[in-house]
């Protein structure tokens, strides 16, 4: 058995200092140590996935990162996993528990999971080791991820079981502050779905307000990363291949890692709706420097036009709830100039933009490989923002 301590103080000195995830008992000792410190970064997930991809954010801003996870709760990682992390080679460290290992009693919705973990991270190519369970251990097991990291760019998994922490109690934790509501802001939502702006000329609006040298745009799956990438290609821009709904998870990470930097992510109604969790995260930890753009053509567009439930959905609404600094409602191409360059909210602005559904003509897929993408992406933000 070892102290929290031992690993966590060893992990900040391979720079080890953000934390993202899901609580579980066996971790509890772990990540009340990490919240307890105030140089370390601990970001409360609504699920395994937004864990995952909100680390991903963060390394890709410059940091380094862990998603904590009960092994129940793996398969809502998955697709980060799988689609994320490793199409792009985004090294993170995962910290997964093992419940109803074999040959331990545990709750029966275990059982499965606890056969399969092991199976699970090598399926989805993610290497694999037990979490230390000495102290003596320990730099092993960090060495282990760094060469993992080092060699291959893929995330790391160590597997922790039950008792290997000691108790560490939480400090009194001030809970997160509910925010006093806000006015919804925009034309609002009153043209006819033909009538509505495209989604080309949304995103030509974006490029024509937004400067390379100081922001960052993640563009979520479809044809709203593909559009973007053959209106301009810049080395601002993220296009995100899979991992839908995860937008801005990764965007929320990338802006708590970066806060001199603008990150606009620019989500869909289908991917919003896949991971709504994460509105409320975003609107918790309110940075002020992300603005979520949500696209809504209550549409899968990119898969045949199969309606989503996005018209009975009020996103502005739950922006508001959530805790965002400022809400938009709009079908009004003029109002994204005061949505895409406000200043000095108290928090994330979010704007919910009626769109029609179709794409431009023979629209190309981004050429350049994800990895190149990530590359080029980590590159160019390293000084953005800095200079």
């Amino acid at each position: 058995m070892i102290h929290a301590k031992d690993f966590v103080d060893a992990a900040s000195a391979h720079g080890f200092d953000f934390y993202a995830g899901v609580p579980c008992s066996y971790l509890k000792p772990f990540i009340n140590y990490v919240i307890n410190e105030p140089n370390l970064c601990y970001l409360s997930a609504a699920n395994e996935g937004d864990a995952v991809a909100t680390a991903a954010g963060a390394v890709l801003g410059g940091r380094r990162a862990v998603a904590m996870m009960q092994n129940s709760g793996l398969g809502n990682a998955v697709s980060p996993l799988t689609s994320l992390t490793y199409t792009f080679r985004i090294p993170i460290l995962v910290v997964c528990t093992h419940r109803g290992a074999p040959g331990t009693w545990d709750e029966p919705q275990h059982a499965l999971m606890g056969r399969i973990t092991g199976q699970l991270f090598d399926t989805m190519s993610v290497p694999r080791s037990p979490f230390p369970d000495t102290a003596a251990g320990i730099p092993g097991a960090l060495e282990r991820v760094e060469e993992a990291h080092r060699n291959e760019g893929l995330p790391y998994a160590l597997i922790m079981q039950k008792g290997t922490c000691q108790p560490h109690p939480l400090a009194v934790q001030p809970p997160h502050q509910s925010k006093a509501a806000i006015e919804i802001l925009g034309a609002g939502h009153t043209r006819s779905a033909a009538e509505r702006p495209t989604r080309q000329a949304v995103l030509s609006e974006l490029l024509a307000a937004t400067d390379p040298a100081d922001s960052a745009v993640v563009a979520t799956t479809g044809y709203t990363g593909r559009e973007l990438y053959a209106l301009d290609d810049r080395p601002n821009h993220f296009y995100m291949v899979g991992s839908m709904g995860c937008a801005s998870s990764l965007g929320l990470g990338l802006a708590l890692a970066r806060p001199e930097l603008r990150v606009i992510v620019v989500d869909g109604d289908g991917a919003a709706l896949m991971r709504m969790g994460n509105l409320a995260t975003i609107g918790a930890y309110h940075p002020r420097n992300l603005v979520h753009l949500l696209l809504d053509n209550e549409a899968h567009d990119s898969t045949g036009g199969q309606h989503t439930v996005s018209p009975g959905t009020d996103f502005a609404k739950i922006a508001v709830a959530t805790g965002y600094g400022q809400a938009w409602a709009t079908d009004d191409l003029t109002d994204m100039n005061a949505i895409l360059n406000e200043r000095g909210v108290a928090g994330p602005v979010f704007a919910h933009l009626k769109t029609r559904t179709g794409t431009i003509e023979n629209l190309p897929r981004p050429s350049i490989p994800p990895v190149e993408i990530r590359a080029r992406f980590m590159s160019h933000i390293e000084t953005a923002g800095r200079r």
